[in-house]
């Protein structure tokens, strides 16, 4: 299978350019110009919010991405504030409308994945006991996974320190308790790396892996069910989340990782992941090369 290189559009609506997010239609352009296959699609304003996009807006917008020969690699929902942890089930249960209400707009629009996470900032969502929003999310993500396995919609959770969760025994735990064939992990280089290697914001005591990134990827096998590649300087961005550093720019060695990957990994998309970087649309043509000239040194392209 052909590996086809997509973008997020979440690096030009946030961070530097959150006072003027760059048009979805001018980020299009470019991305063809350059020779991307494809965008990751951020699911809230001012790109693709569902409660705004609707009816034939939609038939639109998929039509924008044609229209510059683009694929819509997955779909980056927005669940802020909705907690299926919560103590709350009327909460729990606005999480799996909002959950549904997403799924439909993926379904409308055929992208192939659904993004996922935590919601809460680590270590844990207040007042709530451990094992309590553990198993909670778990039988959430079941179910909701089974909704989207329906409409064809692949579910991928990604980790990353800035939310619950985030070690590498626990990723490895809720794929595992999760159980269901169309639940799988979003595998971001970055956030692999600060969560594996650094233990950035986890509870006490802290957990690392000895091979990192590398070694997390090879637990976790089969089930990455997405990529984004990025690298990491070791630091956090803005205390809360990895920074993503250009390619090349940090101490990830990409030739291993995706040497990790790449035996269970049966998704042609593979992202770069530029969110928060301040300069990140003046780098797109030199992060594409990267990732052209790396997934063709792996006979992926």
């Amino acid at each position: 299978m052909k590996a086809r290189i997509s973008v997020g559009s979440s690096a030009f609506v946030f961070g530097a350019y959150s006072s003027n997010p760059i048009p979805l239609e001018k980020v299009c352009a470019r991305l063809e110009e350059l020779g991307y296959d494809g965008i990751e699609l951020l699911g809230m304003k001012p790109y693709a919010d569902p409660d705004e996009v609707t009816g034939s807006g939609r038939k639109k917008l998929a039509g924008l991405f044609r229209s510059h020969g683009l694929g819509i690699s997955n779909y980056g929902a927005d669940f802020h504030e909705r907690s299926p942890a919560s103590n709350d089930s009327g909460e729990r249960e606005d999480y799996r409308k909002l959950f549904m209400k997403n799924l439909r707009f993926c379904a409308d629009l055929e992208i192939p994945s659904i993004r996922v996470d935590t919601v809460s900032e680590p270590p844990m969502l207040a007042g709530v006991a451990y094992e309590d929003a553990f198993s909670r999310f778990a039988g959430t993500w079941n179910g909701l996974a089974e909704e989207a396995a329906r409409e064809g919609v692949l579910v991928v959770w990604e980790f990353e320190p800035g939310f619950m969760f985030n070690k590498p025994s626990e990723i490895v735990r809720m794929v595992r308790d999760v159980g269901h064939d169309n639940f799988t992990v979003l595998y971001d280089s970055c956030h692999a790396h600060m969560c594996a290697d650094r233990a950035s914001r986890q509870a006490d005591p802290p957990e690392t892996l000895e091979g990192g990134e590398v070694e997390l990827a090879r637990n976790l096998g089969e089930k990455i069910g997405y990529v984004h590649l990025i690298d990491s300087d070791n630091t956090l961005h803005d205390n809360a989340t990895s920074t993503h550093a250009p390619f090349g720019t940090g101490v990830i060695d990409f030739d291993a990782v995706v040497k990790a990957i790449k035996p269970g990994y049966e998704n042609e998309w593979w992202t770069i992941d530029l969110c928060f970087w301040p300069g990140a649309w003046d780098i797109l043509e030199e992060s594409l090369s990267f990732m052209d000239t790396l997934l063709k040194k792996h006979d992926l392209r």
